[in-house]
């Protein structure tokens, strides 16, 4: 329970008691990391029926949808998501990539890569139908456990920092496996809700996770938890808009 306590005390915003933040509290703390996701995804989902019966307008319902996650959240992903978009768009070789990634500063690049990403996520939501979202739901476990697995598999870029901090004291044979239970059990609900929305999701958020993986090692050495976020947040866009595509392309099944 403490483990659970801290990570909801650090990837949101949902008030928790007080719990010592040691060794021994935090080895478990990534096991709870999908069940935040649970959290946003059920609130976004009631916002969701809630608008549709009050029949607002499919732009408004969209940009709510949009802000749910990341009022719960307090934006921390999506700050791992801006930084790393200033730090990739330098061109730079990886030290000044990192320092970029250390620079509390928001640059150009971090907040034109934000618009857009708003722009796109508003659009996405505001097509969104009832399959749908509750594929999305479920989006929200999954792209948790993957995270959750890259951050205690994946090699660090650098020896400090939060996600360092989370990652050290883990068990990581025992995480790894709850968290790869957590996203199987995960991926046959979403299939079980809606076949072809489902099997296109787990395909593009594991295709992500390549991505993630390629980018962290290739132009960082490693992650961190800002690329943690970017991560996040991209590939809750990219099963987002498969979702939405699935809405198009399979509408009689």
């Amino acid at each position: 329970m403490q483990s659970l306590i801290i990570a909801f005390a650090m990837y949101s915003r949902i008030p928790m008691p007080r719990a010592d933040w040691n060794d021994k509290n935090m080895r478990y703390a990534f096991c709870w990391f999908p069940v935040i996701g649970l959290v946003i995804g059920l609130v976004t989902g009631a916002v969701f029926y809630i608008l549709t019966e009050w029949q607002v307008g499919s732009v408004f319902r969209g940009v709510c949808l949009t802000a749910v996650p990341l009022w719960i959240t307090g934006g921390i992903h999506l700050d791992g998501f801006m930084d790393t978009t200033d730090a990739r768009s330098s061109y730079g070789d990886r030290e000044k990539k990192l320092m970029i990634l250390k620079d509390s500063h928001v640059g150009a690049f971090a907040v034109i890569g934000c618009g857009i990403y708003m722009m796109l996520s508003v659009g996405a939501w505001s097509e969104i139908d009832a399959d749908g979202i509750r594929i999305m739901i479920m989006a929200f476990v999954l792209e948790r456990a993957l995270s959750g697995l890259a951050a205690v598999n994946f090699k660090g870029a650098r020896k400090d920092g939060m996600l360092t901090a989370f990652r050290e004291p883990a068990r990581k044979r025992m995480v790894t496996v709850v968290l790869v239970t957590e996203a199987i059990a995960v991926a046959c609900v979403m299939c079980y809700l809606w076949l072809p929305g489902g099997v296109l999701c787990c395909i593009g958020a594991l295709l992500m996770f390549s991505f993630y993986y390629k980018i962290a090692m290739k132009e960082f050495g490693g992650t961190t938890g800002d690329l943690a976020g970017w991560f996040l947040q991209n590939c809750e866009l990219v099963m987002l808009f498969l979702t939405v595509c699935s809405k198009y392309l399979f509408a009689s099944i």
